[in-house]
């Protein structure tokens, strides 16, 4: 998998500090975003090794689906499947509908493109009561 032009610390990971694949949660659900490896910076800021992270909601893996590599090196969208966190924001708390929803981390550079080696978290499914 490859990203844009952006280097990114190729060890750096993304991940659900607080949710695991299978929680069953209510809503309004907090998710808080981890990092290591790498610093969070708001969009528009180019400082090495850092981005700003973009919450993939009931869509395909990063890289998968519909546009997939595609849209690796272009800016991620922003609509109710790709959730941007440009002002460096760690965390969310969203209301979602009873169900089933799948969720992604992913880091985008200062222009919403994710690195040349992307970092993306593991897809996880939790089940909202």
């Amino acid at each position: 998998m490859a990203g844009g032009d952006t280097p990114g610390n190729p060890e750096a990971r993304v991940y659900f500090a607080n949710l695991a694949d299978g929680d069953t949660v209510a809503s309004p659900v907090t998710v808080i975003f981890g990092l290591s490896g790498m610093g969070v910076a708001p969009a528009g800021t180019e400082a090495e090794n850092t981005g700003h992270h973009h919450l993939l909601v009931d869509r395909a893996p990063m890289g998968q689906g519909e546009d997939g590599a595609e849209e690796l090196t272009f800016a991620l969208p922003a609509d109710e499947h790709h959730r941007h966190f440009g002002k460096g924001q760690t965390e969310v708390t969203l209301d979602l509908e009873p169900g089933k929803h799948t969720l992604q981390l992913v880091m985008g550079d200062y222009t919403h493109v994710p690195h040349s080696t992307p970092i993306v978290s593991e897809v996880i499914t939790i089940a909202v009561k």
